[in-house]
């Protein structure tokens, strides 16, 4: 995948689903991973032609995990001109030291959150664009239904109203291996977690059991990604053409 193959996938996005109005201030969630950095990337490209100006904020919340690194992240962050902000909090610590979770994923998504959404209003930012991507979206799908008997995953775009704030994801329409390719062809300043539970967690196990399914069934992921967005999920917004949207 190429940048202006990128940038299509997040335009289209962002039209169909009115992710993007005019004067949003949108802070992008930057974990260090693949997958917000290629967001950041993306939203970076977007910025500069899009009919509805908007301006962007980067947020690191660093967990205190050993060997994380934000000196790579902040240096693409001057390079793109886009303000940067590091929250130091030891999350970790009072996961895995202080509580000793068996299950911390839950615990440490909410604490996260907390501290992100925090930073966000001290920046002046009315959305946050999160990197959940196809693979995330179908994933999420399959964990709601196997852990929880729903049938539910993420929405493109969802007001907050405890927080006043909007959560988009522009990187709905892109593949993780499209993602996986492109941060490494641009040679994007991926950081390691870190994290103690890092590959032992359930949207592990469940993405493992889609990639047999995958390898067994050629074209199960986009049947399945295609029944998702059609299937006008509670809470989801209206999708509209793109060449009608604006």
């Amino acid at each position: 995948m190429n940048t202006q193959k990128l940038l299509s996938y997040t335009r289209k996005a962002v039209d169909e689903y009115q992710l993007i109005e005019d004067h949003d201030t949108i802070a992008v969630g930057l974990s260090g991973g693949k997958d917000s950095l290629t967001l950041l990337t993306a939203l970076h490209g977007l910025m500069r032609f899009y009919p509805h100006p908007f301006t962007l904020e980067a947020i690191t919340v660093d967990l205190g995990n050993p060997g994380f690194n934000t000196e790579g992240i902040r240096s693409y962050c001057e390079k793109l001109h886009v303000p940067y902000t590091c929250v130091k909090t030891e999350i970790s610590r009072i996961i895995f030291e202080e509580r000793q979770e068996k299950n911390p994923c839950s615990l440490c998504a909410k604490m996260r959150k907390g501290a992100l959404n925090e930073a966000i209003k001290a920046r002046g930012c009315n959305k946050v664009a999160y990197a959940h991507h196809k693979d995330d979206i179908i994933e999420t799908l399959f964990m709601s239904l196997i852990y929880e008997g729903r049938i539910n995953t993420f929405s493109p775009r969802t007001y907050l109203d405890r927080t006043d704030l909007t959560v988009i994801r522009p990187l709905l329409f892109v593949d993780e291996a499209e993602i996986t390719g492109y941060s490494r062809d641009m040679a994007l300043p991926v950081s390691k977690s870190g994290c103690a539970a890092d590959g032992f967690t359930k949207r592990e196990y469940i993405k493992n059991m889609l990639s047999g399914i995958y390898q067994e069934n050629p074209g199960a992921r986009e049947r399945i990604f295609g029944a998702i967005v059609n299937q006008n999920f509670s809470g989801w917004p209206k999708r509209i053409n793109r060449y009608e949207a604006r």
